[in-house]
């Protein structure tokens, strides 16, 4: 398999700083967006940041401890582990879709109409408004057991 697509021997391990040791943490559940590969650099930020908003709502259980710097200033927990982003064409966007639904899991979807509404009210309606296999989809994100995830995700590339 080249550096550019799903392997999941080594994408999912973190560190632990105890210390000088740095401990390899692995994860036995993946975070994962795919985006269509003819997004501008804007919209895949933007696509990328809503699709992980409700994976953290759905499984606080992803969400690590709040930061603290060392003058005591507190900030927001961040995901415990990697999101990992691929890209693709929109028929892999659609297979993968079917397939993660498939694998029961977690899936949120962006579809191209959401770029012209105005509100989380508008979206969901864009999204109401079309049959799952007919949503024009320009991005995904997944979260589940890491070999379901890998599997949904087959063909896609590491998005550069």
């Amino acid at each position: 398999m080249n550096d550019s697509t799903v392997d999941d021997s080594t994408m999912d391990d973190s560190t632990v700083d105890a210390g000088e040791n740095q401990t390899p943490v692995r994860f036995d559940t993946k975070i994962a967006v795919l985006l269509r590969d003819d997004l501008a650099g804007w919209q895949r930020l933007n696509v990328t940041a809503f699709l992980v908003s409700g994976i953290g709502t759905a499984h606080p259980e992803v969400m690590g401890e709040a930061y603290e710097d060392a003058d005591g200033t507190r900030y927001l927990s961040e995901f415990r582990q990697p999101v990992l982003v691929f890209e693709g064409g929109k028929e892999l966007l659609t297979a993968a879709r079917s397939k993660a639904l498939a694998r029961e899991l977690d899936v949120s979807v962006f579809t191209m109409d959401m770029f012209s509404t105005g509100h989380d009210a508008a979206n969901r309606a864009a999204v109401r408004a079309v049959g799952g296999d007919d949503l024009d989809l320009v991005g995904i994100a997944v979260y589940g057991a890491k070999n379901a995830v890998d599997k949904a995700f087959k063909g896609a590339a590491m998005h550069h």
